[in-house]
């Protein structure tokens, strides 16, 4: 990428090695560079309001004074919007720990590099750089109030939207996840960021839920009828699963659409099904008893109960994005998700990988024996008129 017009900040006390940084980002096409041999220094740069701002910050860890820990410390309670790249002499494994601090105190992180700095290592983070979002494009999309979503549901203007789940071994689409979107007359398509808050705040998220089941169901219907007898999967909250009516409510759906249970899995987050609640536990059980699938999601985020988690009928473990995008490159995430796949495998249990963002990341899961992906890599959530096109070019690229 073209950086002639970025700033930079290079925050490394050795004079030699933040020489020889800027040489580097010369070399690289910036024109702008400003350095400081200390974290007080380079500190104040940021304090003093300095016109323009950096727009890349390469920070040392081992500063005089104040060292690089502090500084993204103080970074961040200065609300900073620099990217950072972090530098140090420590092993991969702990620099990897740096890396996730920064990103818990909310830098945008383009990542670490131990040293030797090279020419090489440096582009390829600097070629991960985006200029952050205007400030009106941060504030979030427009605001729903319960009602009117309550109306956008009665007038049907939510509707799901589907993204193909992929056999690694075969490349076969194997099945599709629901992803619920609103069709706003004046906003366009929204995601549930626009109104997952307020369904959440009234307790209603059964509301979408059930819209959900009932549109996603009828599509599949007619995926059957067009001679792709694909499955599908559902988020549900697990309100929505414990209420007494649910097995009663969801088998008649079933039914009006002429489905079997065995087309339909119930996703729920990893946090709500690890629970010792004996009524919830023996709904899971039932359901997988009548043939539907269930699937733990964002596995890995929660503090699971391996005891427990053996116990749970769960027929997936969808495995969080956090542990798969980057794995092939990071070692210490790319063990978590060996982990991950080792437990699913051990309890003969399938496992998704969920964030699929590049060829390096299916390559990586295909050599781990992952049964199933999903991510842009493969396709965006798109609606169920467009699969049947998506799935025959799918078809040809394999």
């Amino acid at each position: 990428m073209d950086i002639a017009h970025l700033h930079f900040l290079v925050a490394e006390a050795d004079p030699a090695q933040r020489a020889a940084l800027k040489d580097m980002l010369g070399h690289l096409g910036a024109s702008r560079v400003t350095d400081a041999p200390d974290g007080h220094t380079a500190l104040r740069f940021f304090q003093g309001g300095f016109s323009p701002a950096a727009d890349v910050a390469i920070i040392d860890l081992d500063l005089p004074g104040m060292d690089g820990l502090e500084l993204i410390r103080n970074l961040a309670g200065l609300d900073c919007h620099s990217s950072v790249i972090m530098t140090g002499k420590q092993p991969p494994a702990l620099m990897f720990s740096v890396e996730t601090l920064a990103q818990v105190y909310g830098l945008e992180l383009l990542g670490t590099i131990a040293k030797p700095v090279t020419l090489a290592k440096l582009k390829t983070l600097l070629d991960n750089y985006a200029p952050p979002a205007p400030p009106a494009e941060t504030a979030g999309g427009p605001r729903f109030t319960f009602t009117d979503i309550g109306v956008g549901l009665q007038r049907r203007e939510f509707e799901p939207f589907f993204q193909p789940k992929i056999e690694l071994a075969t490349g076969q689409v194997k099945g599709l996840e629901v992803f619920a979107r609103w069709r706003h007359p004046e906003h366009g398509v929204l995601t549930p960021s626009s109104f997952i808050h307020a369904l959440e705040e009234n307790n209603r998220i059964d509301f979408l839920d059930w819209s959900m089941i009932e549109l996603s169901l009828e599509r599949c219907r007619k995926l059957h009828d067009q001679g792709i007898p694909i499955s599908i999967s559902i988020n549900l909250a697990p309100e929505t699963v414990a209420h007494p009516a649910f097995i009663r409510q969801v088998s008649a759906a079933l039914g009006r659409h002429r489905l079997l249970p065995d087309y339909l899995t119930f996703e729920m987050p990893e946090s709500s099904v690890l629970t010792s609640d004996p009524d919830f536990i023996e709904r899971l059980v039932r359901l997988r008893m009548m043939g539907f699938g269930l699937a733990i999601d964002d596995y890995g985020t929660g503090r699971s109960n391996l005891q427990l988690l053996a116990r749970i009928p769960f027929s997936e473990l969808k495995i969080d994005r956090s542990f798969v995008d980057g794995a092939s490159k990071k070692r210490p995430l790319g063990t978590v998700l060996k982990s991950c796949l080792g437990l699913a495998h051990n309890l003969d249990r399938m496992s998704v990988a969920v964030g699929v963002e590049t060829r390096q990341d299916w390559d990586f899961l295909q050599g781990l024996g992952c049964t199933y992906a999903q991510g842009y890599h493969i396709a965006n959530p798109m609606e169920a008129s467009a699969f049947p096109g998506w799935l025959e070019d799918w078809r040809h690229f394999f």
